[in-house]
């Protein structure tokens, strides 16, 4: 998570206005690995955080950055809580990227660089989002994204601004870069070296006490490792459905009838003729006569030697074929007898040539006979127009403060009570199972409600609506140790088989260094462990397998010749022990493909250096400084003060 969060300017999240900034401000920022807060601006207020130059993030600021940062990870990760993500070093993160973009802005403007209105007006004008159907800049469409992304033009301006500075800063810092031919060689070559070596696995459960923890064991290893078992946020909702059952009976009368069938007889219900064609459009009349002249049979056949194609038309009446064509070329057409060639006419795309495939007529339909029909046109119409005045109707009785239960009583609706869900529709506790699909579309809402404030939504796909609100909001937090004692159990048993397999693999490295071999130094643990994984491949072959590189590989292709070291696995598994037996240096040939692309990347690697030691010698000349007090309280206001941060 965090690790997308620190990429998160070069991601497609958000408006296209975001992705187009993110683009300009990552030319700048790529060359470092350094990416912007995300944020465009705050209201400054409290102590500031910190001080970069003569420039000061305020606490409002800080704070309001670190919120957009977590709304637009959750739309990656629902469930993500401000408590987690700080816990995961979010908002260390958020200050240091400020706090970089700040230094550069000010070390640009120090040395005499500019990002005037004009440069910035041309930027903002450059982002397709903004472009009207004409093609050119839309004021309008500016404001609307501005709008929905609750950002002002002035902080917009500003971000956009130092974006350039920080681009003229660090460009130039990284631009050219190029690694010297010797080193590129030896890189390249190391792709053919092969290794062979070992990999043992030291696991966690092979070390694991089977006794329980005493209490004060347990409180102590909760206490310290609270963020392992934060929660997400819960809400239990409220809803009732409703729809054409909440109307009262729309059955038209005789009436009504007869009025729609006097308002649409001359269109739908008159008798008329329809046909269908079969049509060829040439550019000169004289070419249309030539065609017609073969006759009806001759038709495609002629549309073949002149490297055109004939089309179809299925059956129409005289207006919408003049539609689609000309009003002559429909009287042309509607003249003809059936099977024949009709005159040649012109239309909009040139001339036609019109054969009549089929001539049929529709004779007149009575009242009587259309009266279902229309009943039913009817009767739709006006339980959607009844249905639409009711969610009205209910909106504004929420509006006036009615309670979901009153409106529910009103229409004689069922009120639904959900489980405790979470931010992505998944029922708390139990696994994959999600909540009513129908109640997916207002999640979103939901967790942004406060409790017992109603709101309506449409039902996607359906002509029925739904009323909803919060009932009871958990927020997200560490588990009380009495609710999950047999989690923390299980986490404090890995946690303590981990620190024993360390001391395992501590003593295998020191057996192994006096002499004995890996399988030795193993076997004199007294515990059943895995056997040892023997590799013998080059690190050409590794690559090819098609799959990032498992760590204790990538540790082993890294040792030197007759060494061994320890590694840890992920999530307290357990612990490696890797050793190196033979190293088989690498040939490669002058002009191997592989030695270009060698070059190349290593001209990126010594590019970013570049870019990172400007960067850090930019705010070592800012001079910046950090207000710890008020860093802390802005985490205490974030969670809270969930005593986990």
């Amino acid at each position: 998570m965090l690790q997308f969060f620190r990429n998160i300017f070069k991601s497609k999240i958000g408006l296209a206005f975001t992705i187009a900034f993110i683009g300009l401000i990552g030319i700048a920022f790529a060359v470092s690995d350094v990416a912007s807060s995300g944020t465009f601006g705050g209201v400054a207020g409290g102590d500031n955080v910190a001080v970069v130059g003569d420039e000061k993030i305020g606490s409002g600021e800080f704070s309001q950055a670190a919120t957009t940062a977590v709304d637009r990870l959750r739309q990656e990760d629902p469930t993500l809580s401000m408590t987690a993500f700080i816990a995961q070093g979010g908002l260390a993160d958020v200050l240091d990227q400020m706090i970089d973009q700040r230094a550069l802005s000010w070390w640009a403007n120090e040395h005499g660089l500019q990002a005037g209105d004009n440069l910035v007006n041309s930027e903002i004008r450059r982002i397709p989002a903004f472009a009207g159907p004409d093609g050119n800049f839309s004021d309008a469409l500016y404001q609307q994204a501005l709008a929905q992304q609750q950002l002002s033009d002035t902080t917009v301006r500003r971000e956009l601004r130092d974006g350039l500075l920080a681009q003229q800063v660090l460009v130039p810092a990284a631009f050219g870069a190029k690694m010297p031919n010797k080193f590129a060689l030896r890189y390249a070559a190391l792709s053919k070296e092969r290794r062979t070596g070992g990999i043992a696995v030291l696991p966690s459960s092979a070390f694991a006490p089977t006794a329980a923890p005493t209490q004060a064991q347990l409180t102590t290893f909760y206490n310290a490792n609270r963020a392992l078992f934060i929660r997400p946020e819960r809400r239990v909702l409220r809803y009732a459905e409703f729809g054409a059952e909440a109307l009262g009976d729309q059955t038209p009368s005789a009436n009504e009838i007869a009025a729609r069938y006097n308002r649409d007889k001359a269109e739908k219900y008159a008798g008329r003729e329809e046909r269908s064609f079969t049509q060829l459009i040439v550019p000169t009349k004289a070419a249309a006569d030539a065609i017609a002249a073969r006759g009806a049979g001759a038709l495609e056949n002629a549309a073949r030697e002149a490297g055109l194609a004939s089309s179809k038309i299925a059956a129409t009446d005289r207006q919408s074929y003049a539609g689609t064509s000309s009003n002559a070329v429909a009287a042309a057409a509607f003249g003809a007898p059936r099977g024949s060639i009709a005159p040649t006419a012109r239309g909009g795309l040139g001339y036609y040539v019109v054969r009549v495939d089929s001539v049929s007529q529709n004779p007149t339909r009575t009242l009587e006979q259309v009266r279902g029909e229309i009943a039913a046109d009817l009767k739709r119409e006006k339980t959607t127009q009844a249905l639409s005045e009711l969610a009205t109707d209910v909106e504004q009785r929420i509006d006036e403060g009615s309670a979901l239960s009153d409106i529910a009583a009103s229409m004689k609706a069922q009120i639904e009570t959900t489980p405790a869900i979470t931010a992505d529709g998944r029922v708390y506790g139990a696994g994959d199972q999600m909540v009513a699909q129908t109640l997916m579309p207002a999640l979103d809402a939901a967790f942004e409600m406060e409790e017992g404030q109603p709101q309506i939504t449409a039902i996607p796909n359906t002509d029925r609506f739904m009323v909803f609100e919060t009932a009871r909001i958990t927020p997200s937090a560490a588990a009380p140790l009495a609710e999950i004692r047999d989690d923390v159990t299980s986490a404090w048993r890995r946690d303590a088989g981990s620190k024993a397999a360390r001391a395992a693999a501590d003593r295998v490295l020191a057996r192994v260094g006096k002499g004995q071999t890996l399988a030795a130094a193993l076997a004199a643990e007294k515990v059943s462990l895995p056997s040892i994984d023997r590799v013998d491949m080059t690190r050409e072959e590794l690559v090819r397998q098609g799959q990032r590189v498992p760590p204790p590989f990538a540790l082993l292709f890294s040792m030197a010749k007759n060494s061994v070291k320890k590694l840890e696995a992920p999530a307290d598994a357990g612990w490696y022990v890797v050793s190196v037996e033979t190293v088989e240096p690498g040939k490669i040939q002058p002009n191997d493909p592989i030695l270009a692309q060698a070059r190349t990347s290593l001209g990126q690697l010594l590019g970013r250096e570049y870019g990172d030691a400007m960067r850090a010698a930019v705010r070592k000349e800012a001079e910046v400084e950090r207000n710890q007090t008020a860093i802390d309280a802005v985490r205490t206001q974030l969670t809270g003060g969930d005593a986990a941060q």
